[in-house]
C-alpha cells in the first residue's frame, strides 16, 4: 500500500457524533453487523442484541487490561504546573512521560505530583517528544490510583471524571498497565456476559497493555517498516490450548476489539494452525492486502480517520464494505470512537429468527 493512498481511509464526521460521554447503560450502544462474506449491514438497536449472531461453541476473546490513572499533575520547584501522561518504564527503571511544556524544564529539575506532593520525580533525560523521569523505589503501579487521574482520550477535550473511572474501564478489566482502554470490551456487562456463557459462548482472555500509540497519526515510516508502536502482551496457556481446541473442532473464534486482534495474529502460526502461548511485544501493523487468518469475527468500535485501528478492521473485512458501513453508520447517526456504538463483523452470520 502506497503511503498517498492514507488519504482513502479519511472520512467527515460530524462533532456531534464523537462519543465524549458513556452511554446510559454499556450494553445499550447500538450495534451495526457486517457480513464479513457479502458487506450486508444489519442495524440492530442495542449491544446486547448480539446474542442473536452467536451460536453454541462460539469463542469470544477479550483483553482484561486495566486503564491505570497515568494523567499526573507535576509541579516544578517554581510552581509552574505540567501536565504529564506516563508511557512505561525502560530498561533503567526511568519512566518515559509526555509532559506539556516540557522545553521549559531542564535536566536535574526535581517534580512532585500535585495531588498528595508526596512523591518526587527527577528530570533525568529527554528521547525525541519524551522526557524520562526518575521515580522513588517505593512508586509502583498502584501508586498512579493515588496520585494521578485516569487518562480519556484526547477527543474527548475534557478533565476526566469519576464516572471515567468506572466506565472507562470493562468489567473484567485486571492487570494494570495500559493508558488506553481496549474499548470494544466496554459494551458488556457481567448478566450479558453470563447470558452468552449461559448459551454455550466461550470467554478467553489474554492481555496487551494499550499503548498511546493508538492515538498517534501514522507516518510514512509505520508503511515502509510496516511496523507500529510496540505493545506488550501476554497470551497464557490456557487461553492458547481452547483456542487450538476451538480451530480443531472448526468452532468460530470471535476478537473482543482491535487489540485483541493484534495479540491473536502475531501469535497464531498458520503454517501451523495454532495458537502459541507466552508474552511478547508486538509491532504488527495490519492493512488492508494483509491477510487475518486467527480470528473468524471482530466486535469493535467505530475509530479515528486514518488510523491503524481504522486500517486493521479493512484488514479484516473488505475496505469498501468497512468503509461503506462507516458512511451509514455516519448517515444513521451512530455514535463514535471510545465511548461510542459498535460493529460485529462475522464470517458468516446467523440471522435472526
Amino acid at each position: 500500500m502506497d503511503f498517498q493512498e492514507l488519504s482513502d481511509f479519511q472520512f467527515e464526521l460530524p462533532e456531534d457524533q464523537i462519543a465524549k460521554n458513556p452511554a446510559s447503560s454499556r450494553d445499550q450502544s447500538k450495534l451495526l453487523v457486517l457480513d464479513r462474506s457479502n458487506g450486508e449491514k444489519l442495524e440492530e438497536k442495542s449491544f446486547d442484541c448480539i446474542l442473536k449472531y452467536l451460536v453454541s461453541g462460539d469463542v469470544l476473546v477479550v483483553n482484561n487490561t486495566k486503564v491505570s490513572k497515568r494523567r499526573v499533575y507535576l509541579l516544578s520547584s517554581s510552581g509552574r504546573r505540567h501536565e504529564a501522561l506516563f508511557l512505561g518504564q525502560d530498561r533503567n527503571a526511568n519512566w518515559k512521560a509526555l509532559v506539556r511544556n516540557s522545553r521549559k524544564l531542564k535536566i536535574g529539575e526535581i517534580l512532585r505530583d500535585e495531588k498528595t506532593g508526596s512523591i518526587s520525580f527527577i528530570l533525568c533525560g529527554k528521547e525525541k517528544e519524551n522526557v524520562l523521569l526518575s521515580a522513588p523505589s517505593e512508586f509502583t503501579e498502584e501508586t498512579f490510583d493515588r496520585i494521578g487521574q485516569t487518562p480519556i482520550p484526547p477527543y474527548f477535550k475534557r478533565e476526566s471524571t469519576e464516572e471515567d473511572d468506572i466506565r472507562y474501564q470493562t468489567v473484567y478489566a485486571r492487570g494494570l498497565g495500559s493508558v488506553a482502554a481496549p474499548t470494544a470490551g466496554l459494551h458488556f456487562t457481567p448478566e450479558l456476559i453470563k447470558r452468552c456463557k449461559d448459551s454455550g459462548i466461550q470467554f478467553l482472555e489474554l492481555e496487551l497493555k494499550v499503548g498511546y500509540g493508538t492515538f498517534q497519526p501514522l507516518t510514512e515510516e509505520n508503511f515502509q517498516s510496516k511496523s507500529l508502536h510496540e505493545e506488550s502482551y501476554f497470551l497464557p496457556e490456557q487461553t492458547a490450548s481452547k483456542l487450538n481446541q476451538a480451530r480443531a473442532q472448526n468452532r468460530r473464534i470471535i476478537s473482543v476489539g482491535t487489540t485483541t486482534l493484534r495479540v491473536l495474529e502475531t501469535a497464531y502460526d498458520p503454517s501451523l494452525k495454532m495458537f502459541r502461548a507466552g508474552e511478547g511485544k508486538s509491532t504488527l501493523f495490519l492493512q488492508p492486502e494483509d491477510r487475518i487468518e486467527s480470528s473468524d469475527g471482530l466486535i469493535t468500535n467505530f475509530h479515528l480517520p486514518q488510523s491503524s485501528l481504522l486500517l486493521l478492521v479493512c484488514a479484516f473485512a473488505k475496505k469498501e464494505w468497512v468503509l461503506s458501513a462507516y458512511k451509514y453508520a455516519i448517515s444513521n447517526h451512530f455514535r463514535f470512537f471510545s465511548y461510542g456504538d459498535a460493529m460485529l463483523i462475522l464470517k458468516t452470520i446467523q440471522h435472526p429468527t
